[in-house]
């Protein structure tokens, strides 16, 4: 009894010297250890914020290990999502986002796709390494059929779609787009014919199933004349079209005042979404967004403000959060992502300031604590600590300087 005691014990003082990542790779798998050093695995976080606990005949739990939310429950094998199982959305109220089989660790087999607001039914079908492939079938946000076809590597290829269960289209895709086939009206007429991406067309808003644009194509695209329409096929923009973009003409809002005109693509241009919801102002050059220009999300709330360059943000720029408006973000952009030099926020404190590439914190930087107190210097790479560093207390003292890897102390000058 003493000697099992006595192992036990040391077994214990050898654990608790481990990094943690170590000690979870140890006994996240391990009943009989977990049991013995009397451990919650639930306690223990694995990468990226997530952490398992690990059941009978190799089910899994996946939870958000900030949050504690669930996120995937189902089989694993080899330490990967391997067999039936469950996706949720953040874990919010369990509401499920996928259900199927899974090989690898992706989705791969029969699989279903749900709303993540209203867990409505939106896709079922067949599924390859993630992607849509094979045969399958979309519903719109009333669960009515929208699309029964065949998929590849995720787009359509070949398919009917249907508007409140009424066929609307039959023919071929090409990445998704309608290539050849022909439309249909509520009555079963054919209103137009569409060979090698060329023709007359009509295209549906995918979530409401109302019509959002009536006019010419060619090479897939919007070319020539056309309109476009709001939610409720109030028209939005009626002119001429290039390569997809607004061109030559003039947009209204939903009252049907004239707010914008175009000529050769340039202006300056308000974007409403099918609702009639503003979500751009700004100035527009060859069709899209050129120089200086707001966002705003579907509340109507400002999320981004600065300059723009070929319809990607780059330049100088401001982000915000959407909740309450407070600054998050300002420096520089390069295609779309931040690049450059910036500043992050919370609540109105500064957090880090330093250099970022595609989106992460990538060069020097500096971070701060919640009272403005420096709590690091040094470098970083795809946004983790690497390289040399300091660390600071509360206090400001000194409490390590040294090498950093992924964001850990590996050693010290």
């Amino acid at each position: 009894m003493l000697k099992k005691i006595k192992s036990s014990f040391f077994i214990k003082m050898v654990f608790f010297l481990l990094d943690e990542e170590i000690k979870l790779k140890i006994i996240k798998y391990n009943k009989i250890l977990q049991n013995k050093l009397d451990i919650n695995i639930n306690n223990y976080k694995l990468f990226r914020g997530r952490y398992i606990v690990y059941e009978e005949n190799g089910i899994v739990k996946e939870y958000d290990g900030y949050n504690n939310r669930l996120l995937f429950e189902g089989e694993y094998l080899d330490g990967k999502r391997n067999g039936k199982g469950k996706e949720y959305y953040d874990g919010y109220n369990n509401r499920i986002i996928f259900e199927g089989e899974y090989l690898n660790g992706k989705r791969n087999g029969e699989g279903k796709e749900f709303d993540t607001f209203f867990g409505r039914l939106r896709f079922e079908g067949e599924y390859l390494n993630d992607k849509k492939n094979g045969k399958g079938k979309e519903y719109d946000s009333k669960g009515s059929l929208r699309f029964d076809g065949s998929y590849l590597y995720g787009y359509r290829i070949r398919g009917k779609e249907y508007i409140k269960g009424i066929l609307e289209f039959e023919g071929e895709y090409n990445f998704g787009k309608k290539w050849n086939g022909k439309g249909y009206d509520k009555n079963g007429n054919i209103i137009y014919e569409l060979k090698n991406g060329n023709g007359k067309m009509n295209e549906y808003d995918y979530y409401y199933n109302t019509l959002i644009f009536k006019g010419e194509y060619e090479n897939g695209k919007r070319n020539g004349k056309g309109k476009e329409f709001y939610y409720k096929e109030i028209l939005k923009f009626e002119g001429e079209f290039i390569n997809g973009k607004q061109w030559n003409g003039k947009g209204y809002d939903i009252n049907g005042n004239i707010i914008y005109e175009l000529k050769n693509g340039n202006g300056n241009i308000k974007e409403y979404n099918y609702e009639g919801k503003l979500i751009f102002e700004g100035e527009y050059l060859n069709g899209e967004r050129n120089g200086k220009g707001k966002e705003y999300n579907y509340e109507g709330k400002l999320i981004f403000e600065g300059e723009y360059l070929d319809g990607q943000k780059n330049g100088k720029g401001k982000e915000y959060d959407a909740h309450d408006n407070k600054l998050i973000f300002e420096g520089e952009y390069l295609n779309d992502q931040r690049n450059g030099k910036g500043k992050e926020y919370s609540g109105f404190r500064l957090i880090f300031e330093g250099e970022y590439l595609n989106d992460q914190r990538n060069g020097k930087g500096k971070e701060y604590d919640y009272n403005g107190k420096l709590i690091f210097e040094g470098n970083f790479l795809n946004g983790n600590r690497n390289g040399i560093g300091k660390e600071y207390d509360y206090k400001g003292k000194l409490i390590f300087e040294g090498n950093f890897l992924n964001g850990k102390r590996i050693n010290s000058n």
